[in-house]
């Protein structure tokens, strides 16, 4: 290391590249932050409606921190985190979404746009051989069903008899899932908020990239 850059990391000149969701997780993991709404209110006067760039500013004005969770002051950036957190826009889910991101962030996880998809019978039996699913005659199903077939017996006759089915459900449904990736893509576009808020305010010790999750993760890249 020359002395120019050994000089520059003492004076903390040197900041770290990182991406809007690893700076994130990274205040709450680490430094142990908490959003902490009612401090940014008292603290900077904020209004609703008052735009994330202006708190910042006036932030770097006052020269106050929200301060995070724990015994010990958290890192200046940290609290710049929670700080951009506090103040998200409605626009991009508010408090909820803020929250939601936070609790993420904490344990490492990512909104869960597509959990695995599970067939499972609709009602079952239990008895002395163990339990099995319910049957149901497939007459009751109408024109997409089948109805009672022939069958012989020993004695000769003709009778007829039911075709069984058992009815399933399929779990998470089309709707079910559409919901999860309508969350995902509201998760997204609040970072996008953040990253872009986070750039522009006052880090001592890490630049935020252009790095994002993907967008779409279910779908399928050419």
């Amino acid at each position: 290391m020359t002395v120019a850059l050994r000089g520059a990391v003492e004076r903390g000149a040197v900041k770290r590249s990182v991406s809007v969701l690893e700076l994130i997780e990274w205040a709450f993991q680490r430094e142990k932050v908490s959003v902490e709404f009612d401090e940014i209110a008292r603290e900077t006067g904020a209004r609703p409606g008052v735009g994330m760039e202006y708190i910042l500013i006036e932030h770097a004005k006052l020269g106050c921190r929200v301060q995070g969770g724990g015994t010990s002051p958290a890192h200046h950036d940290a609290d710049i985190v929670a700080s951009t957190l506090a103040v998200l826009p409605e626009s991009c889910g508010g408090r909820r979404m803020a929250i939601w991101i936070a609790e993420l962030a904490r344990s490492g996880r990512r909104p869960d746009w597509q959990a695995e998809v599970e067939v499972r019978p609709v009602a079952t039996v239990t008895n002395r051989q163990g339990t099995r699913a319910r049957t149901s005659d497939a007459a009751e199903l109408g024109p997409m069903g089948w109805p009672s077939q022939p069958k012989r017996k020993r004695n000769g006759s003709l009778v007829m008899e039911p075709v069984a089915y058992s009815p399933v459900e399929i779990r998470p449904t089309a709707r079910e899932i559409a919901a999860m990736r309508r969350a995902y893509l509201q998760w997204w576009a609040a970072l996008l908020e953040i990253k872009s808020a986070l750039q522009i305010s006052h880090l001592t010790s890490h630049v935020v990239t252009d790095v994002m999750p993907a967008s779409a993760p279910w779908k399928k890249s050419a």
